[in-house]
């Protein structure tokens, strides 16, 4: 039987990353944080936009975070959670759209009855977690053609 190669020293694609784990949140970290900095500025989101994206941090812990070379701040589970969830969004978006729609996308007014005529970056502003999982499953769905 073959198996499959471990893409991420320490981790299995087997189960999901214990984010309660400090030494798994500290791992992994750095590499979200130069994720969301990247997105942000693909989709051109405002700092504060990017703050309320991560569940309101402070503008200081923000700047800390967005400092050249290597992060050191350990992101919680939650801010872990919605990295991965952006990541998920920005990765369909550019599989669905050409890049210029797929980097406007989240700020342009949507015509789903999700969205009430919004922006999808309002409405993951408003709804946290739940309504960013939301987004990222419409995405999904339209690339599996449903």
């Amino acid at each position: 039987m073959a198996t499959l190669q471990q893409a991420v020293v320490g981790f299995s694609w087997d189960a999901a990353t214990e984010l309660s784990r400090k030494e798994n949140r500290a791992r992994l970290s750095p590499a979200a944080i130069h994720g969301l900095i990247r997105i942000a500025a693909h989709w051109r989101l405002r700092d504060e936009d990017t703050r309320a994206l991560l569940g309101g941090m402070s503008n200081g812990s923000f700047y800390a975070l967005k400092r050249k070379g290597h992060p050191s701040k350990t992101l919680d589970e939650d801010q872990l959670t919605r990295i991965s969830l952006l990541l998920g969004i920005y990765k369909a978006l550019n599989i669905l759209y050409s890049r210029k729609l797929a980097d406007a996308w989240v700020a342009l007014p949507n015509s789903n009855p999700m969205f009430g005529g919004g922006s999808p970056l309002s409405h993951m502003k408003r709804g946290g977690i739940p309504a960013i999982l939301r987004v990222r499953q419409l995405l999904d769905a339209r690339r599996g053609g449903r």
